[in-house]
């Protein structure tokens, strides 16, 4: 169990360019401790999210978070993918993410996902502060947590997210997503995305 967790909270990134030590050491575990969140932690991750720019300061993102054990997040957990399904009840807390798709006068907020990211980013990194690992999800039936959680017309929900204290037992996990969980973090080159001057294929 000790050498389990140590593999869990020491998956540091090899970065080819020295970068804060917190963006190094996130990543997106599917294993937690049973812990249930502090409050005082949850009211944190939330004030990171309230704190991070938004165009125009609309503050477009939205968010619906159950523990486990409770009937709102069985109702989170059935809205995830077959795949998800396999490992995210490992997790103490499920989250769905949202955004107001419209500005006050009703125009479209193009960037409202965009900020919805920028929260999420802020949040993430604030969570690994205190210890905390958030698996965000593109796995989850958006229509279905619509219709579940009475979502009011103008808002989307767009991902789910597992959370939880880093620590978990990998034995809780299947052995394809064992290895996953232990296997070495890889990432493209900063040339594959990053252009200066102009557009390179």
């Amino acid at each position: 169990m000790e050498t389990q967790n140590k593999i869990q909270l020491e998956n540091i990134a090899e970065t080819d360019f020295e970068i804060f030590a917190l963006l190094k050491q996130r990543y997106s575990p599917r294993v937690f401790k049973s812990e249930e969140i502090k409050g005082r932690h949850l009211k944190q991750l939330f004030e990171a999210a309230r704190w991070s720019a938004s165009s125009n300061n609309y503050q477009p993102w939205r968010f619906i978070y159950a523990e486990k054990g409770t009937e709102a997040f069985q109702k989170i957990f059935n809205c995830l993918s077959d795949f998800n399904k396999s490992w995210a009840d490992n997790a103490p807390l499920l989250m769905l993410a949202a955004y107001k798709e419209n500005t006050s006068d009703g125009k479209e907020n193009f960037h409202a996902l965009h900020d919805l990211g920028l929260c999420l980013g802020a949040m993430t990194v604030q969570a690994q502060y205190v210890g905390i690992g958030m698996h965000h999800m593109a796995g989850v039936n958006w229509k279905k947590a619509h219709e579940d959680f009475k979502v009011p017309k103008g808002y989307h929900v767009s991902t789910a997210i597992a959370l939880g204290y880093y620590g978990g037992d990998l034995d809780d996990l299947p052995n394809d997503l064992k290895k996953q969980e232990t296997g070495k973090r890889e990432r493209k080159p900063q040339e594959d995305f990053a252009f200066k001057g102009d557009w390179l294929h």
